[in-house]
């Protein structure tokens, strides 16, 4: 087995991990679900087409009774997951209204996608017809294209599909260019970057290809040239498929990474959420449970889950503001910045004796007062919220019970409750 042989597997099982990761989303049925079919279409199109390439298959498909019948299976599909990214292309604009104006690259991809649907027939029809009157099969081939050159029969039939492939190819890219210099994320951008730097290579394998056929039915070539060019653009090829299998996958896995990132905030924030909760059962939506109950819930995402706790421990937050003294805030503050070093650990470590202390007055049986005074908490958005009550959780699981008493005590030595303020 070739190193090309080998490359030839490992880009057919990615592409067919892919299309096997894409299958749940292409069997729903919603408007950006039917994107993702679109899409789920084309990568199990090329991952059949890929397959046929490979030693194993192409080799024993095209010693069956229907000789090079591997060509013409890959082919086939290959035809069919053009026509899937085609429409996935117009899919990802949208709609637009009616009476609305419809801007030119999206009537443009709608144009080709309406044309693609009737030339993917009429290319089907005449590869078939082509390849069973005019193609030289009296021997099976490996290398189609290097054992077929100068054959114009094969040239011809080559040419239909690349002309049906290049076509295709150069329209991606041309969208997909688009689509990049528009993309504000930065995972978006490089996911279509590599797509049309994929569609490039497409361009110039179809192109290169198409040439070498015309030139070989004029000038043959010698079997070892055509052989080295067949592997050389074999291999262009791979490349092709590796950058379009990862650049549209990049990101679903930008997605995954935040949803990972989202678990680990829950796995992270759950100790300090929960006895929070405890203390106040009438708060969350349902009752708290044990973390691994909690991440297996599937009624509401996660990152909605995870928002919905950072307010649920600002909430209660403001609740323990009513148990404790006004000097809590400074002493736990004051604590902290002895015990730890860096502005955010401080900060952090303060709010979580404040918050321990609050817990401990509360459970004691402090009487309800006016709320006490805390310091001001300032975050850019909402990922900025939970970073920070991440880094509150963090050292909330590090304060022990009497530790937090001690603090409460340092800050009742010298200070009236505030309900006897108001007697």
């Amino acid at each position: 087995m070739t190193s090309l042989d080998l490359a030839g597997y490992l880009i057919a099982a990615l592409m067919t991990a892919v299309a096997l990761w894409r299958l749940p989303a292409a069997l729903c049925g919603d408007e950006e679900d039917r994107r993702r079919r679109a899409l789920w279409g084309c990568y199990a199109g090329f991952a059949v087409a890929l397959w046929t390439k490979t030693e194993v298959v192409r080799t024993g498909l095209n010693n069956s009774a229907v000789t090079d019948l591997a060509v013409l299976i890959k082919h086939y599909t290959a035809t069919v997951a053009i026509l899937a990214i085609l429409s996935y292309i117009v899919a990802i604009y949208g709609s637009y209204p009616d009476a609305g104006d419809v801007p030119r690259h999206v009537r443009f991809a709608r144009l080709v996608q309406q044309v693609a649907a009737k030339a993917s027939v009429a290319t089907l029809i005449l590869l078939t017809v082509l390849f069973f009157t005019v193609v030289d099969r009296s021997e099976p081939s490996d290398r189609f294209v290097s054992d077929h050159a100068g054959e114009w029969g094969a040239t011809l039939y080559m040419s239909v599909f690349y002309l049906y492939l290049g076509a295709a190819s150069a329209v991606c890219a041309f969208q997909w260019a688009l689509a990049t210099a528009d993309a504000r994320r930065r995972h978006l951008r490089v996911g279509l970057g590599m797509m049309t730097f994929a569609m490039f290579i497409g361009v110039g394998y179809t192109v290169s290809r198409t040439l070498f056929l015309w030139i070989s039915v004029a000038d043959r070539p010698t079997e070892e040239f055509a052989l080295r060019f067949d592997q050389i653009t074999e291999a262009a090829q791979l490349v092709l498929f590796a950058f379009f299998a990862l650049g549209a996958s990049v990101p679903a896995f930008a997605a995954g990474a935040r949803r990972a990132r989202l678990w680990r905030a829950q796995v992270q924030l759950h100790a300090l959420w929960f006895e929070l909760m405890a203390s106040f059962p009438d708060q969350p939506f349902d009752p708290p449970a044990s973390l691994v109950r909690e991440l297996t819930r599937f009624n509401a995402p996660a990152d909605l889950r995870v928002d919905r706790w950072a307010a649920d421990i600002a909430d209660a937050v403001e609740k323990l503001r009513h148990y404790v003294p006004d000097r809590l805030a400074a002493v736990a503050e004051r604590e902290a910045a002895r015990e730890s070093a860096g502005p955010r650990r401080t900060a952090a470590l303060g709010d979580a004796y404040w918050i321990k202390a609050a817990l401990v007055a509360k459970e004691s049986g402090a009487p309800a007062g006016p709320a006490a005074a805390v310091a001001a908490q300032q975050a850019a958005d909402q990922d900025g919220e939970v970073a920070r009550l991440v880094r509150v959780a963090a050292a909330y699981r590090s304060v022990a019970e009497p530790r937090a008493r001690e603090i409460l005590a340092a800050a009742t030595a010298h200070t009236t409750h505030p309900t006897e303020k108001t007697a």
